[in-house]
């Protein structure tokens, strides 16, 4: 059999020192950022599992929308406040949204509804969220604020 291009010498190099030092540096380099990756990922991911969330038995993803909820309450209260102060008396908060004593115009967020009892020179607000499907792990916190402005949460 005659060679591919004769005029060009043929080399021979040896099968081990072909993939000397240069390609083994390679092969560790490629491994070290994987092995590195593959242990951020655990440290990463082990790190949101014991990451604490907003209440006992909610998820981590649920705090934005439980501190959505906590501020409208305070939004409630306050523009309840406003409109006692103005008219002497307590009102729902379909009426609130109506009279624009209020920015929100929307009577829930998320899942969670919102109304007002009225009682004599106070009132009671309150959010709360349809239970949870059976086996959940999934808590979804009710939540009042009264007439003194102090948030809590109910049963």
């Amino acid at each position: 059999m005659a060679p591919l291009f004769p005029n060009t010498p043929l080399r021979c190099v040896p099968l081990e020192l072909s993939f000397g030092p240069r390609q083994n540096y390679c092969m560790r380099f490629l491994l070290g950022v994987l092995v590195g990756a593959a242990l951020l990922f655990v440290v990463y991911h082990f790190q949101l599992l014991r990451m604490p969330a907003t209440d006992e038995g909610t998820a981590a993803t649920q705090a934005i929308n439980l501190t959505g909820v906590r501020m409208d309450l305070l939004e409630i209260a306050d523009a309840e406040h406003a409109y006692m102060a103005i008219n002497g008396q307590c009102v729902s908060l379909s009426k609130l949204i109506s009279t624009e004593s209020i920015s929100m115009t929307r009577t829930g967020r998320d899942g969670y509804s919102y109304e007002i009892e009225c009682s004599g020179n106070g009132f009671t607000a309150t959010a709360r969220h349809r239970p949870a499907p059976a086996g959940s792990p999934i808590r979804y916190p009710n939540f009042s604020i009264d007439s003194s402005l102090e948030l809590h949460e109910i049963d």
